[in-house]
Parts: structure tokens; sequence; C-alpha cells
């Protein structure tokens, strides 16, 4: 049956139609109009489609541009062929695609967000930083791109070491170091490895951050359990009733309560972790921010073989290097290690090598020096804003970190006020998602790191605004 103006025949089994002064080979056409039929169903699999010779005498074409076609389909999949024996359909039509999910309607970016645990990484020390790259790329040995024993370079082992000793009061030994991807990564690692000793159950302060830890811990088995934190931080009385093989703490400042542990509820978490023989990890996220006094020191130093000390360069550089480290006991060391293996081969190697330049030189010191003041303006700013839009917001936490809290009076609901916030475009965070009780003041975090001094004090009027017409 021919088609006007196309002088071309179809083939009827195959319903396949030439277009002779179509300007594509004939065998293209051929293939193209059988790929349809499968790709449709129309030709199903196993069907044998029509000898060669009668498709070229259907088409008037020549026997040759037919088997050229089918070969070309058989190299393809389509198509399979044996001696002998006939062509066949090789595969199934192709499936429907999905209709596209609806599309997922998100709230719109706070145009003042005071979202906290943010350093303000437009001051990374950019320079610094490429001048211990430059010298780690001229100066640093051949072997050490290579793979290395997962604990991470020599260099930076040392160079962590000294400096935590000399700023954070710890007791650290190179030979303890471990570097790691962040904080996430290391107390992943840590409690793998307290799971595979035995350890069951993992204490929590309450409130306490809603990172990776209690995921982790649950997914691996263990049960988790909150110990109640007050003005100073974990209450050491309920130590007593704490049946614990792991402790995450954040003694230097709670967060994120803002609290600084005391010597003797210091001494008395020790003691428990020895009698118990738990495992406490020192989480110290923001220590080296203090406003009020040098920075506290760190509890591994009293107690290396109970503390694992876990710190990061997040909060201080910034979150993208992912660069963590645990000074551990010297008896996890080697599971850590081993854990740490198996997770990813070890830690980049070249950021390694340009952190421990920039400690080694001093610069890193030269950039905390910096950026304390920046961050003190910011917070001084914040406490002036509260004062004078938000007198019944209590702040507390104040003195170190890069952000602090304000607990709200008993008419204030924390939900509404964050939801009211959050339609005049202000981002304002509760307290309660992170407690893991249901008992407990309302209160909300002020993240101040990252905002000009200007935006924080326009946003505390918005928010007084906001609560005013609750």
């Amino acid at each position: 049956m021919a088609t006007k103006g196309t002088n071309s025949r179809l083939a009827s089994d195959l319903l396949v139609e030439l277009r002779k002064d179509a300007g594509v080979p004939l065998h293209q056409q051929i293939e193209a109009a059988v790929r349809d039929g499968i790709r449709s169903g129309r030709l199903p699999v196993g069907a044998s489609l029509p000898p060669t010779r009668t498709v070229a005498a259907d088409l008037g074409v020549s026997r040759g541009v037919v088997v050229e076609a089918y070969q070309q389909l058989v190299a393809e999949g389509y198509l399979t062929s044996r001696a002998g024996g006939y062509t066949q359909v090789a595969v199934g039509p192709e499936p429907a695609v999905p209709a596209p999910p609806p599309a997922v309607v998100r709230p719109p970016e706070p145009r003042i967000d005071f979202g906290y645990g943010r350093a303000d990484v437009t001051h990374f020390p950019r320079a610094a930083w490429l001048r211990a790259l430059r010298t780690v790329l001229t100066e640093a040995p051949g072997e050490r791109l290579g793979y290395l024993n997962g604990r991470g370079v020599p260099e930076l082992h040392e160079a962590l070491a000294t400096y935590l000793n000399r700023v954070r009061g710890t007791s650290a030994d190179p030979g303890n170091v471990v570097i790691c991807n962040g904080y996430a990564q290391g107390i992943a690692l840590v409690i793998q490895v307290m799971v595979a000793a035995g350890a069951r159950r993992l204490a929590v302060e309450d409130p306490s951050p809603d990172d990776d830890a209690q995921v982790i811990a649950r997914d691996a088995g263990m049960e988790v359990v909150g110990v109640p934190v007050g003005p100073d931080g974990v209450r050491v009385d309920a130590l007593d009733r704490l049946d614990a093989d792991l402790l995450i703490l954040t003694p230097s400042h709670q967060w994120p309560t803002g609290g600084v542990l005391p010597a003797q509820a210091r001494a008395a978490v020790l003691r428990w972790a020895a009698h118990c023989g738990a495992v406490v990890v020192e989480d110290d996220y923001d220590a080296e921010y203090r406003y009020d006094r040098t920075p506290i020191g760190a509890m591994q130093g009293l107690a290396p073989d109970h503390v694992v000390y876990a710190g990061t360069a997040s909060k201080t550089l910034a979150p993208g290097l992912r660069l963590g480290w645990l000074v551990a006991p010297g008896r996890l060391v080697a599971a850590l290690t081993a854990a740490k293996i198996r997770a990813d081969r070890g830690s980049p190697v070249l950021d390694q090598l340009a952190f421990a330049e920039l400690l080694t030189q001093g610069e890193f010191d030269r950039h905390l020096r910096r950026m304390r003041p920046v961050y003190r303006r910011r917070r001084d700013t914040l406490l002036a804003a509260l004062a004078e839009h938000l007198p019944q917001l209590k702040p507390a936490g104040v003195a170190a970190g890069i952000h602090l809290i304000t607990w709200l009076p008993p008419e204030l609901d924390e939900a509404a006020v964050v939801a009211a916030a959050a339609a005049r475009g202000l981002g304002v965070y509760g307290l309660t998602p992170y407690r893991l009780s249901t008992t407990g003041p309302g209160g909300l975090i002020f993240g101040y790191a990252s905002l000009s001094e200007r935006a924080i004090a326009d946003g505390v009027a918005a928010l007084a605004g906001v609560i005013r017409d609750m």
C-alpha cells in the first residue's frame, strides 16, 4: 500500500514506511520503525520478523538494505538471530515513565536567620591556608601521598597534641590521636568500637544536640538515655542512678544552655566513669571562643584513660574542611584506627598537612585572636538588642561560644513564637526539640556568628514586633 507523495510502499507485517526522498538512509528508516514497534509493545518479545527477502520485496528495496537494518538491531540488542532460524524480538517495551512526584513546597528562606552552630566562613584565612598548601606541596615527603595507617599524618598528630596540651589543657599523646571527617564521623567510630566491645547504653545530656550520635547509637542497638542538665551543665547527682557504658558531655560550654561544668562536678563524672568502667566523650565543640576569661581546660587532661576528647575545625575554620580529631585512651586507638580504615581508608592528606602547618606556624592562633572580638561584638549587639526590645526574654550561656539561649516567660509558647517568627521571615529556633524528656521551660536559641551586627539588631526588633502581635 503506497502513501501519496512518499513514493514508497508499506511493509504490512512491520508497519515500515519508507520515504526515499527524506535524506535518511533507507536501512536507518527500517531500523527506526522496528525500534518503535518494539518499544511500544506492538512487536512483543519472541515475535518472529518476516524474512529479509519478503520485507525487501514488499518495500521495493534491495535485500542488502533490510539485512543491514536487521544486523544493526541485533547488535543493539533489540533483535536476536541464529543461523538457519528466524530473526526474533529480544526485548520488551520500555516501561512507562512514571509521572514526576508533586513539587515539594519549601518554606522561603528567612531574611534574618539566627541559625546556630555556624561559623562565619567569610573570615576563613584563605591566604594563610594557601601558603600552608604551597609549603606542603613543596616540602611534604612523597610517601605522605600514599595510603597511611588510618589515624592520619604524623605531622598533624604532633601539631594537634602540642596545641591541645598548650591551649586546652589536655594530656594528649600524638600516638593516641585519630583524625576523622568531623565530629559526626568521630562519634560514629567511637560508638561502633564501643558496641563491638559490648556497650549497650549511651547517656547524653538533656537537652543535647539533635546530632548523629543518638541515631547512630539506636541503629547499632544501643539504648539512649538522658541526663538532666542544670545551670552549670550536667547534674552529677543523676549519675548515681545512671547505668551507662558511654556518656557524651559538653563540659566546657554545655550545648545548648551554655553552662560550664564546675571542677567538683567534673571530678564526680570521672569517679563515676572509673567506677562503672564507662567511657566519657568530651565534645569540645567551641571552647576556643570565651569572652569572660581564658578558656576552660578540657576534662581529658584529668583522666586521659577514661575520656575520648573530640574536637573539630568546623566552628573555628570551616565545616567544609571536614577536619576532626579524637584523642582516645590508648586501649581504644587500634580499634578506632581499624574502624576508620574500614570507613574510608583515611582522611584527605593535603588538608591534614595544611592544618598542621597552620598550627605549627601560629596561624591558627592568630586566626582565633582575630575572630574572638568579631564574635564578641556580635554577641554584645544581640544582648543589647534583647535588653532593649525583649527584656522579658532572659539570656543564658552568654560567656562563650557562638550562640546563646533565652528562657521564655510562661505566657509565651515556644512553638507559637517560632512559627510566628518564621511567618515574618525570621529564623529563630526552639529548645524543646533537643529535649529527651518533655519537661522544662521554653526557650529560644540564637546563633549570631554568621550575622552582621545590623542584621542582629534588626532581627531582634522584628521579633519583638512578632511577640507583641501574638
